[in-house]
């Protein structure tokens, strides 16, 4: 059948892959001249309550640690990735740290329970993953964007953002946002 010889070869496959391209550049720049970069919450400001289901299938809500623990919450592209490992698995190392000062931790991206579960047990995590199949968190936090946007928080015990940062601070840029309580 000559229609199918008109759709078939690697003229087609070069236009399509073209198109492809041009396509997602063309919604990249949309995006950006859209200001896809969501802002983020400001330190000072009151962290936004949420609840969200971990790898272990519990729920997770942030009010329920008002008054008892300081709450990092690192948003993270997706488990099982050289940077996104790196970042957490710092954290891990540093976990003893983070409970000296009084903190909990949660790493939260889109990915499902079950995805998570593996990045934990792999790596060894002692702190949940929270999923935020949605994004609806991410939202929230200003870390939401085509992918989720790498960025951390810390919020104090009396539910106000202490710490706001894109990328990967360091374990010591955090920790120092954390005022331990008094003994």
């Amino acid at each position: 059948m000559k229609m199918t010889r008109i759709f078939s070869g690697k003229g087609i496959r070069h236009s399509l892959n073209f198109l492809n391209g041009f396509v997602l550049a063309a919604i990249l720049a949309a995006g950006a001249q859209a200001g896809v970069e969501a802002h983020m919450l400001d330190v000072g400001t009151k962290a936004p309550d949420f609840s969200l289901v971990s790898n272990k299938g519990d729920t997770v809500r942030l009010s329920n640690y008002r008054g008892k623990n300081h709450v990092v919450l690192v948003f993270y592209p997706g488990d099982q990735t050289p940077g996104c490992t790196k970042q957490l698995c710092s954290i891990r190392d540093d976990y003893a740290d983070f409970g000296a000062k009084g903190a909990v931790v949660f790493g939260i991206n889109p990915a499902n329970a079950e995805s998570h579960a593996k990045f934990v047990a792999k790596q060894h995590y002692q702190f949940p993953l929270l999923v935020d199949e949605n994004k609806t968190v991410a939202k929230l936090y200003g870390a939401d964007g085509i992918m989720v946007q790498r960025t951390v928080y810390v919020i104090d015990k009396t539910g106000i953002i202490v710490f706001a940062r894109r990328g990967m601070p360091s374990d010591a840029e955090i920790l120092a946002s954390i005022i331990a309580d008094q003994k």
